[in-house]
């Protein structure tokens, strides 16, 4: 059973920190990921830390991030790169907005080329079949 009640309490003291200034795209860093719901990806050991990767920045306090693994994933849901002589994966479907109060130490920074290929997985999850959404017939609502 996850410990929530731990993760809560870490959690109060990592929104009382600085925002981490200098954070930028392609770079990976060590985050404080938390606890989350269900199949989302957690955090380890007693700090909830995660390599991920920094997709975007928006601004000094606010990145989406994908998490990272070095477990070997052969899913359509990760992809594969390369840093320091040791490989790692991506989870393309837990892209997350992190605010950089949970920035902890970072690792390095992956290729342009990896990170492009990345980029371009990522985007293909938002196909945009029509600009305008409401004439695109993807709506779910109900109709008036």
């Amino acid at each position: 059973m996850k410990d929530f009640d731990r993760w809560n309490d870490k959690k109060k003291i990592t929104n009382e920190n600085f925002p981490v200034v200098g954070v930028h795209e392609r770079e990976i860093w060590w985050v404080t990921l938390g606890l989350n719901v269900g199949i989302e990806t957690d955090g380890k050991h007693s700090e909830f830390k995660r390599p991920v990767l920094v997709i975007k920045r928006f601004n000094t306090e606010m990145v989406w991030i994908l998490p990272m693994t070095s477990q070997i994933k052969s899913s359509i849901f990760f992809e594969k790169f390369d840093l320091q002589d040791s490989s790692y994966y991506v989870s393309l479907s837990q892209i997350k907005t992190l605010s950089t109060r949970r920035f902890l130490r970072k690792v390095g920074m992956i290729q342009r080329d990896d990170f492009m290929r990345i980029l371009k997985k990522v985007i293909a999850y938002f196909p945009i079949k029509n600009e305008d959404p409401l004439l695109s017939g993807s709506s779910r609502r109900p109709k008036p």
